[in-house]
């Protein structure tokens, strides 16, 4: 099949089949004697693994080491699990991150549009970041915070 025809049929630019080709994400293909790409079949589905890959957060260099043409053919079933249930970990430490970033917003945004009106612009800058640091959301200054580096002088 054409790349025209792959790229309908897969929902991928031309461009972006040719980069994963390019890539060594999927197999090369034969030029028929008009210098047009022919794809075989099975193409589309192995563009759809390389996308919903992709889309579930792992790198191309993972994908490549991950696929049949790496093996000589063979899906590498364990090495595929394994990879699979490390992203399942990343994805797991990510989600707790976005829950702490999440309801730091939310105690900021809440803060905020809360905030006593008597006291002035830079005290009410401290009312909300001690809310921040009060419910154990946002890390303590003392904790972020690293002493300056000491310059070097110059020897003049």
């Amino acid at each position: 099949m054409k790349i025209g025809e792959l790229a309908k049929l897969s929902g991928l630019s031309a461009s972006r089949i040719r980069f994963y080709e390019a890539s060594g994400l999927i197999h090369a293909v034969d030029r028929k004697a008009n210098g047009y790409r022919d794809y075989p079949p099975e193409a589309a589905a192995m563009l759809d693994i390389i996308a919903s890959a992709q889309s579930a957060g792992f790198t191309l260099d993972e994908i490549r080491h991950l696929l049949p043409i790496a093996s000589k053919g063979h899906w590498q079933h364990e090495e595929l699990l394994e990879a699979i249930q490390r992203k399942v970990v990343e994805i797991e430490a990510m989600q707790k991150r976005l829950e702490a970033t999440k309801a730091q917003l939310l105690t900021a945004y809440e803060s905020i549009k809360n905030r006593p009106e008597d006291l002035s612009c830079i005290d009410r800058a401290k009312w909300v970041m001690e809310r921040l640091h009060g419910d154990g959301i946002a890390p303590s200054p003392s904790a972020t915070h690293k002493p300056p580096k000491p310059r070097r002088s110059s020897g003049g």
